[in-house]
């Protein structure tokens, strides 16, 4: 008899296994979260539920986000030669705004808010999609792309090369420079060098070195686009979803060149060495995860089935 998958998706919240909820792995208690209301609601049952409702939730937070800025107003006309589409920008005081190329959309409903005291010096920035608001202190350095719907926190620093593709959530005081596609980094996480995250959610004081990556989607998933199944403690779950990145809680790390499968758990302090591959499934909390090739390491080579 074929092992029974329960499909999260319509499961009661009751139900839902704890390593796969929100306060697993995140602590707003000691570590507020300006936007931890995405994490409730009808996305309290699950982190699964977090991250397919991140579009909707940044909806409507920008538009809260908007109606309260009060500054200088400016509109393509203002930007002539490195512009198209249309689009509203408003500056706060003491912010400044020299991009490279902005792409609006049909009307003007697209903005991009600048806080007081921050900076988006020559980043291309992409608002046919949504709008994005950038907080106060934060810096977005020349030859970053930032496309909406997109929030920013306070003090970040997004640095050269980044590429925010839509969907991005940042809290307060974190350094970013990599690829970022639907997916929420909490306050003070520090992803400065070239990666990857997609369809994740990262908590307080996470870290990548340089050149990890967390793969969204399996390289056969490619073609099937099956939902990601994982076991917790014995049973089977259906994710609902064939995207999932990695969930990190608070003050977890993924050293230099390490990979992870799509639908990858890491609980709080969860620590994962330089050249790791980390299968699908959980780790931690207060947990190592070693990958010495040297003592204990096994390649495996087999045929590619045609």
């Amino acid at each position: 008899m074929a092992e029974q998958v329960l499909k999260l998706q319509e499961l009661d919240a009751s139900q839902v296994p704890q390593r796969l909820k929100a306060d697993y792995y995140f602590d707003f208690k000691a570590h507020p979260f300006a936007h931890a209301a995405l994490f409730g609601g009808k996305n309290a049952r699950s982190v699964i539920d977090a991250i397919a409702g991140l579009n909707k939730y940044l909806q409507g937070a920008l538009q809260t986000i908007v109606a309260q800025v009060k500054g200088t107003k400016k509109t393509q006309a203002d930007f002539p030669g490195r512009s198209v589409g249309k689009f509203t920008v408003l500056l706060e005081d003491g912010a400044v705004f020299e991009p490279g190329f902005i792409v609006g959309g049909k009307d003007e409903t697209a903005t991009l808010s600048i806080a007081q005291g921050a900076a988006v010096l020559g980043a291309n920035i992409w608002l046919d999609s949504g709008s994005i608001a950038v907080g106060p202190g934060t810096v977005i350095e020349p030859g970053a792309g930032i496309k909406g719907p997109t929030i920013i926190g306070r003090k970040n620093e997004i640095r050269q090369g980044a590429y925010f593709r839509g969907d991005i959530l940042t809290g307060d005081g974190c350094t970013l420079r990599g690829e970022l596609k639907n997916t929420v980094v909490m306050d003070q996480g520090n992803f400065p060098h070239p990666s990857y995250l997609g369809d994740s959610l990262c908590g307080y004081g996470t870290h990548f070195g340089n050149q990890a990556t967390s793969a969204n989607l399996g390289i056969f998933a490619v073609i099937a686009r099956d939902p990601i199944v994982l076991a917790v403690d014995g049973q089977q779950y259906d994710l609902g979803r064939p995207k999932v990145g990695i969930i990190m809680g608070d003050y977890s790390q993924v050293g230099c060149n390490s990979v992870s499968d799509p639908g990858t758990f890491l609980a709080p302090w969860t620590v994962v060495y330089q050249l790791s591959r980390l299968n699908k499934g959980f780790y931690g909390p207060y947990e190592l995860i070693k990958n010495k090739p040297m003592e204990r390491g096994v390649i495996e080579r087999s045929p590619l089935k045609k």
